[in-house]
This record gives structure tokens, sequence and C-alpha cells, in this order.
């Protein structure tokens, strides 16, 4: 089992929520407040009056098999709107209960 953290611009909430379903990721966490910045490009996300726009995170849980069509999914919306900004970023998942 893999575990996607996924941060992204709000306006992506829906279409993130539609990949999830459409992929079988049905367990999820939201943060749906997260402040940060890219590590290459892009506007900050601090919610404040220079910076107004925020971010949110999604935190799934899924088996191997469906890491890949996903992150292929997410890759694709990012690079329909790229200046949004959407990060995925994977690890294992030892163990669960």
């Amino acid at each position: 089992m893999k575990a996607i953290f996924i941060a992204y611009d709000q306006a992506y909430k829906e279409r993130i929520q539609t990949l999830l379903d459409r992929g079988g990721c049905r367990g999820f966490s939201m943060f749906p407040q997260v402040q940060g910045r890219g590590s290459v490009s892009g506007d900050p996300h601090y919610g404040s009056h220079a910076w107004p726009s925020m971010n949110s995170a999604i935190l799934t849980i899924v088996d191997d098999a469906r890491v890949d069509a996903l992150l292929d999914a997410l890759h694709a919306l990012d690079l329909e709107t790229e200046k949004l900004g959407l990060r995925a970023f994977v690890w294992d998942v030892e163990k669960t209960i």
C-alpha cells in the first residue's frame, strides 16, 4: 500500500475528488486550508492580503496498483493549468490498523 499526499490550489478540489472516485480511491483525509509555496515556481499561497490564495491537501492510502494511474491523471491536470499549482508525493505504508 502507498500513501499519496496531494497538495493543490483550492480551485482543483472537485476535479481531484473526481479523479480519486474514478480511480477507485475511496478513502482520504482532506486538509482544506494549507499554506505554502512551490519549490520551483508559482505564487505563494498564504491566505494573506499580499498572497490571498490558499492550498488544500489530501492524504489517501491506496493499493500499489492504483498509484501510477492516479499520478498520471494528476500530472495531466497540473499540465492543463500549471500556474495554479499541484504536487503529489508517494510514501510506502508499512502497517495499518
